[in-house]
């Protein structure tokens, strides 16, 4: 009942601590057996009426009746009662250690899983999942699943052990009775069944609407500039507070249900005790039972039911885990790109890149790249420039192998691409986007995730080739500077220039610059071309640009239009041909006189 193989044997180190969980709840019964049991006789001699005597007095002929029992004082049974008491205790404590461990090493082990699952898709795991979903997944997703490892689990096969441990021992004093209970066990977990079939439904739709609701709340906040900027923020809010009223009427149901079935699997665990209890009181009447053997019996009858009962609650908190796991499995199954296996990359003086009558296709349909066959090489820069939709980004996706080609061959030192680990790729290529991220805390961490055991000095050379070593140097705490989230405490092309420096730390033989000047100061943006001259004079280095003007003395310049290389060549031959580069050259100088003219 709602055990699922794969999950338990992914979260292999788990079944070692939720077994010893399992000892522990079994113990701490056996325990309330022998507690209730020797009170029971207890009672039995009181009522009998036969003097206590404390130190030795005999209480065989009450225990006559069962053959598996001595005969022992009262002393002696005080005394085992205390020892089963601080056992009981001992257990108690130990369980609460190893159900922690459980779903500790769970909940590890499954974040591990998706983190490593995502590090293979790469870029590509938007495609399976939202961000929001992911971050939802991997936080409350994986803890929803602690009461499935740390508790459920264990107590599903205590449950088990409990009825049939209690129906052994109450035997001896009434099998009548005995059978009633365990006769009345199995319709908890009956109704459990029932309740899982209306159950999965809704935990899955509240999944649904939780995930959706965590995406537009992140879309809202990322863009609420925009939002406020054009007046659509009470729109938004609108929206979202339809979206968290849908959210809040299926968290209802959920919890209604929960309550509904509380219900009924009490009256299920009252009802068999009563009816138990019933048999055992037309036994005491007819005398075949004593006072204190009836007394057992009723103190036990709840231990068989409070077991499933137990386990009836932790179902339905395990229930929504299990829904979380549905997702962490469609993301852990989703089809990865295979991979190359080469470990080791050939060494050369210098690193060639070659792209040869490539095509590529999102969609399979709408061809992106159409035929597109160029060279790169290190000694000079390489562009390629081209209106926005053209491709040019694309091509950038392919060199690290963020997306397969589909036709065409992309080869680095004669190697093709496709036979390359991605671990052996990122030690030759690096890029710096408009989107590079720069981390939480000092610049000087951001800097050392290039390259481990980077000295002060090559930090500061580093700087220096970026043009930031003078804002660094100006700084009260220098390369110790806290930066926030993002960088959000530096400027637009403080962030390039920081990310820049660290691509040069990394010393990469080939460097990738995706329109990394756009949305940057002039200043910033000529400072960072400074620098990319000056590290295509020896590495191999790709500049994607929109602005023309700055790739005037590439090497070589590749046009692309709507994914076909149109043109390619030097900015003089380009503007002596006259053709497609000469007429975006044109435009864009005449948007820029227009700006001037504007100001």
């Amino acid at each position: 009942m709602m055990m699922n193989k794969r999950l338990i044997a992914m979260c292999d180190e788990s079944k070692k601590y939720m077994g010893l969980t399992i000892l522990c709840s079994w113990v701490g019964i056996v325990c309330n057996i022998v507690i209730v049991w020797l009170i029971g006789q207890l009672i039995n001699r009181m009522v009998e009426g036969e003097a206590l005597n404390m130190t030795g007095g005999s209480i065989g002929e009450a225990l006559s009746s069962y053959p598996l029992i001595g005969p022992i004082s009262l002393a002696t049974g005080m005394i085992v009662v205390m020892i089963a008491l601080v056992v009981k205790w001992v257990s108690h404590y130990l369980y609460g250690c190893y159900s922690y461990q459980a779903s500790a090493n769970a909940r590890t082990t499954l974040r591990r899983l998706i983190y490593q699952k995502l590090l293979r898709l790469g870029m590509a795991y938007q495609q399976v999942e939202k961000t929001s979903g992911i971050v939802q997944l991997s936080i409350e997703g994986v803890e929803q699943l602690e009461i499935y490892f740390g508790k459920y689990i264990p107590q599903f096969f205590y449950s088990l052990l409990a009825p049939i441990t209690l129906f052994v021992c109450l035997s001896f004093i009434s099998f009548k009775a005995a059978l009633v209970f365990m006769l009345g066990v199995p319709l908890i977990p009956l109704s459990i069944v029932a309740i899982m079939k209306v159950a999965k439904r809704i935990l899955k739709a509240y999944w649904n609407n939780y995930a959706n609701l965590g995406e537009t709340f992140l879309e809202n906040l990322q863009g609420l500039t925009t939002l406020k900027v054009y007046n659509q923020d009470e729109r938004k809010h609108q929206e979202m507070n339809e979206e968290a009223e849908g959210f809040r009427q299926i968290t209802m149901k959920v919890l209604s249900m929960q309550l509904n079935s509380i219900n009924v699997m009490d009256l299920i665990a009252f009802g068999g005790s009563a009816i138990g209890t019933i048999v055992a009181l037309y036994e005491f009447k007819r005398g075949m039972l004593q006072v204190g053997d009836l007394i057992v019996i009723i103190l036990l009858s709840s231990e068989f039911f409070i077991p499933l009962r137990l386990l009836g609650s932790y179902f339905h908190i395990a229930m929504n885990g299990m829904a979380a796991s549905d997702r962490i499995f469609a993301l852990l199954d989703a089809p990865e790109e295979e991979e190359g296996a080469l470990e080791m990359m050939p060494s050369s003086p210098q690193t060639v890149i070659q792209l040869s009558h490539l095509n590529f296709s999102y969609d399979g349909e709408r061809q992106v790249l159409q035929d597109i066959s160029l060279d790169l090489k290190s000694g000079g820069l390489t562009a390629i420039v081209g209106e926005s939709g053209s491709g040019k980004s694309t091509i950038a996706s392919l060199l690290l192998a963020q997306r397969r080609v589909a036709n065409g061959s992309i080869l680095i030192n004669n190697l093709p691409l496709s036979d390359v680990r991605k671990e052996e790729l990122y030690r030759y290529v690096s890029l710096v986007s408009a989107h590079s991220h720069i981390f939480k805390g000092t610049i000087r961490e951001n800097l050392l995730m290039a390259r481990e055991g980077v000295t002060t000095d090559e930090m500061m050379q580093a700087l220096r080739t970026a043009r930031l070593e003078s804002f660094v140097m100006q700084l009260p705490q220098g390369l110790d500077t806290e930066v926030s989230d993002n960088g959000s405490s530096l400027s637009g092309g403080q962030k390039q220039r920081l990310a820049l420096a660290r691509v040069i730390l990394a010393d990469r033989p080939v460097i990738i610059f995706d329109e990394a000047t756009s949305n940057i100061d002039v200043e910033s943006e000529e400072a960072i071309w400074e620098s990319i001259y000056e590290l295509a004079k020896q590495k191999t280095v790709l500049v994607i640009s929109h602005r023309l003007a700055s790739v005037k003395e590439a090497k070589v310049i590749y046009v692309l239009n709507e994914g076909q290389l149109v043109e390619s060549g030097t900015h003089h031959e380009l503007m002596h041909r006259g053709g497609h580069y000469t007429r975006m050259v044109e435009k864009q100088h005449q948007l820029e006189s227009m700006r001037e003219v504007s100001r």
